[in-house]
């Protein structure tokens, strides 16, 4: 055996990730092409990006002296804050990733792509074990495990900044111009007007400004829930039955051709955020405007007969829920079939029922709804009265 070959068997893997970078890079690119979508527009330098680095760092935390407890540290992913590793490579790759449309599962297979690319080139030049082979397969595994830590890590705190300019763009910059268009709309309607075209367009600019602020809400309430935060909620105690009365009166002015009935028994009183519960009643009322029968009432119950807790329920006859479609209902961007003419006041997001689910939970309750051709459809919201 000549002497280089010799040399090559045993070399460390430290040299041998820097001798073999060249294949190394080419089967990572090679995966990071079978990540599509997000890969399918992205030329051969986008998908390398800053490879030969991250190599070039692992390489390095290699050959540095480590004490056992940075050892143990870097086994739960904490390694040096100040190292060059985590300030630049890991939190490099994971900007460059997110800045493409890699999700975070994408980025982090590709870090097993890596660790397994290396290993398995490293174990074929590799005949014999030396002894120093499983500290350096120890140490490399900690340091792809710091990589897709401070990755991770970096790519999430991105999301979080993302996310918090979002809701504040949608929470100060949307919602004041949404408010002045509505009190402008307000405005012209109490002054008065001779014309009753002229009436009609600032009566829609009003209903529009009130339907765009609703989807404002709505957004705001699905970007909460989506990254785990609940919805929140102010609770006071309230008579319920006559918080159902005053959604019906509001419906019944703008829609006149259709009956309610609001009828209740037993305790009324509950402690929940009359905001959020109105928002829900709005939901389940204006569905039940919009897909039921207009020749029959919409009969909204209030029972208050069980000590713990006190149950709404929102009926409409008409066509019923298919089964299908009940099983998805309260999940976000579902909508319900279309009975005749869609409703002018849609707003098309299919988030309404999801939000009322989001509030109803975040009161500690259930909703559920039962539907079909000989009864009709019924929503029922049970709050806890604590």
């Amino acid at each position: 055996m000549s002497s280089s070959t010799e040399r090559r068997e045993y070399e460390r893997l430290a040299d041998f990730i820097r001798r073999n970078h060249a294949p190394i890079v080419k089967e990572w690119t090679e995966f990071a092409r079978t990540l599509s979508p997000a890969s399918d527009r992205m030329s051969k330098l986008a998908l390398e990006d800053h490879i030969v680095d991250l190599l070039g760092f692992v390489a390095d935390d290699l050959e540095t002296v480590q004490t056992p407890r940075e050892q143990f540290d870097k086994s739960r992913g904490d390694g040096p804050e100040e190292s060059a590793f985590s300030q630049s490579a890991a939190e490099l790759h994971a900007a460059l990733r997110l800045a493409d449309g890699f999700d975070i599962d994408q980025m982090v297979s590709e870090y097993r792509a890596l660790r397994a690319s290396v290993v398995k080139q490293w174990v074929a030049h590799h005949r014999n074990l030396a002894a120093t082979d499983i500290e350096d397969l120890t140490r490399f595994n900690e340091a792809i495990d710091q990589a897709v830590t401070e990755s991770v890590a970096h790519y999430t705190k991105t999301i979080n900044d993302s996310r918090n300019l979002f809701l504040g763009v949608l929470g100060h910059d949307l919602r004041n111009p949404l408010g002045a268009i509505s009190m402008g709309a307000q405005w012209m309607e109490k002054s008065g007007t001779t014309d009753a075209k002229q009436a009609r367009v600032v009566s829609e600019i009003r209903l529009a400004a009130g339907r765009a602020t609703q989807i404002l809400n709505d957004l705001l309430d699905l970007t909460r829930s989506s990254f785990g935060t609940q919805i929140p909620v102010t609770k006071i105690r309230i008579d319920v039955a006559a918080l159902c009365q005053e959604i019906a009166d509001e419906f019944r002015a703008v829609n006149a051709d259709r009956r309610f009935e609001v009828t209740h028994e037993g305790d009324p009183l509950v402690c929940c955020d009359p905001t959020r519960v109105g928002q829900v009643l709005s939901n389940l009322m204006g569905n039940a405007i919009q897909y039921g029968d207009v020749t029959s009432p919409i009969r909204v119950t209030v029972a208050g007969n069980d000590p713990d807790a006190v149950t709404i329920n929102v009926h409409n006859f008409g066509s019923s829920i298919p089964p299908e479609v009940r099983k998805s209902i309260f999940q976000s961007w579902t909508r319900g079939q279309d009975v005749g003419k869609p409703s002018e006041h849609s707003t098309h997001l299919g988030l309404g029922l999801y939000i009322a689910k989001l509030i109803v939970e975040a009161h500690g309750g259930e909703i559920s709804v039962v539907s079909n051709q000989q009864t009709g459809t019924c929503f029922s919201v049970r709050l806890p009265r604590g």
